[in-house]
């Protein structure tokens, strides 16, 4: 994990300076306060994450804890910083981090939010080993994002988990993610409407592995059976055995496609049918007079792009619902592993138009 600031310059008035709010909000955020607003919790600790600052509340072991004291949760984000910091997408994780947040303290706990690089994959890397001591006063984990195998086999006989918008083939964490079947559906059913029967499906290669894209993949599978609506294997992108490649590869490889009678394209995620609306545009394709394109997420339309039909996640709501969970798994360790789908909704945007003859 890298930090961006010397350590003597990380603290509460730094913190302040750079989100532009006040010494005593910053105070406040860390200690739980019934009068702050929970995305602006969240953005505090969002930023702390960032700077690797710790508050001194935090700084407790369990086993030294006075009976009675707050409960210490952390939170771990796997992302690269570069990726984490993009300012052209919302991060869904602001929107998760105040559902965690809001929960954590009408359960009076408190929270400690970390990043981790997705290439940290050994058991031995300085940031794993970091946040393997943290665990010590941790009384529960929750984790946002796809993590690496051996990361997940490690933890899970550690510390209660429970992860956030991300399914593990785990029998010992719980997850609280959003149902991608009905999603996907909802999305098939809106471009059928318009017309479309020749669907590909569009997705990018990441790090660690994205479970959640092969699962959206999967639902864009089952409801294309669904309709009866033919699908050929050169229509996909970057999901085994077809077309895989690196970013500007696949988006040639989806304007090739496209010339060639693909009407509409289901990306598994909103910054990927983002990237590739603006693609698109640069080698003439435009949408959706020549091609549709929808998104998964929900996230804010960034300026200058054109407002994505998409699958709105109740991110937040994942959030509160995940930590509660973590809550009564901190308290029955061992009870059986639970995985909790978040009901979505179709919003409907101007990147679906009629399918081109």
């Amino acid at each position: 994990m890298d930090v961006k600031e010397p350590a003597a310059e990380v603290n509460q008035q730094m913190i302040a300076n750079r989100l532009q709010i006040s010494r005593a909000t910053v105070s406040r955020c860390f200690t739980n306060h019934p009068g702050i607003n929970p995305v602006t919790r969240a953005r505090v600790f969002q930023f702390a994450a960032e700077v690797g600052y710790v508050h001194l509340q935090m700084r407790t072991t369990r086993s030294n804890r006075k009976k009675g004291a707050k409960r210490i949760f952390g939170v771990l984000i796997c992302s690269a910083e570069e990726e984490y910091n993009r300012t052209d997408y919302q991060n869904p994780s602001e929107q998760i981090l105040a559902g965690v947040t809001d929960c954590a303290h009408l359960n009076d706990a408190n929270i400690e939010v970390h990043l981790i690089d997705p290439k940290v994959c050994s058991l031995n890397d300085p940031a794993f080993l970091q946040i393997e001591k943290l665990c010590s006063r941790w009384d529960g984990l929750l984790l946002v994002y796809p993590f690496p195998d051996p990361v997940l086999n490690h933890l899970a006989p550690r510390v209660p988990l429970v992860s956030l918008v991300e399914q593990f083939d785990h029998t010992g964490i719980d997850c609280v993610d959003v149902d991608h079947y009905k999603g996907i559906s909802a999305v098939i059913d809106h471009l059928v409407k318009h017309g479309h029967r020749h669907i590909g499906f569009f997705t990018r290669r990441y790090e660690v592995e994205a479970s959640w894209s092969y699962r959206r993949y999967a639902a864009f599978m089952e409801a294309m059976v669904r309709l009866r609506i033919p699908l050929a294997a050169e229509d996909i992108v970057n999901v085994f055995p077809s077309h895989e490649g690196d970013y500007e590869s696949s988006i040639d490889y989806a304007a090739e496609r496209t010339r060639n009678g693909v009407t509409a394209w289901v990306c598994a995620a909103d910054h990927q049918a983002y990237d590739l609306v603006r693609s698109f545009e640069k080698r003439g394709i435009i949408v959706p007079d020549t091609v549709s394109v929808t998104g998964f997420d929900g996230i804010e339309t960034p300026p200058d792009a054109p407002t994505l039909s998409t699958i709105v996640i109740p991110f937040r709501e994942i959030g509160t619902i995940g930590t509660q969970r973590l809550v009564e798994r901190a308290q029955k360790r061992f009870g059986s592993a639970q995985h909790v789908l978040i009901d979505c909704r179709l919003r409907a945007g101007t990147t679906v138009g009629p399918a081109r003859l």
